[in-house]
């Protein structure tokens, strides 16, 4: 089940994006989790597969934003997220790691939906105080 399936939680959506601005394979929306006392945290959001999925915007292999340029994340046959960095691979519908120094570590989800031509995005319980 993708991020974009998962029954959304409403109460906590924020809209992060019109649907139209994430193409099939294209750049993904980079966007702001902000987390009230804690710091905030970077995500982002891409389409693949007629789908939106998004993830915090940080490599399970060493904790750096994927992207080497913003909202360049897939790779260049348009098939796996890319860390620029250390080359980590991660399936675009549920953050899976696909190969490289990711070691079967994922990416970490942020449930989303697309509704009325925007991208909605929540900020689960699980995202809120200090990182691992």
């Amino acid at each position: 089940m993708t991020t974009a399936e998962r029954a959304p939680d409403h109460s906590a959506a924020h809209r992060i994006c019109a649907a139209s601005d994430l193409l099939e394979g294209g750049a993904g929306f980079r966007f702001t989790l902000e987390q009230g006392d804690h710091p905030p945290l970077q995500a982002f959001a891409v389409r693949h597969a007629g789908r939106v999925s998004a993830f915090l915007n940080q490599c399970a292999h060493v904790p750096v934003e994927l992207d080497w340029q913003p909202g360049v994340f897939f790779d260049e046959e348009r098939r796996f997220l890319v860390c620029a960095t250390h080359g980590a691979l991660y399936h675009p519908g549920d953050g899976r790691c696909a190969g490289g120094p990711c070691r079967g570590r994922g990416l970490r989800p942020v449930p989303c939906y697309e509704s009325d031509g925007s991208v909605f995005a929540s900020w689960p319980p699980t995202l809120n105080g200090p990182q691992p």
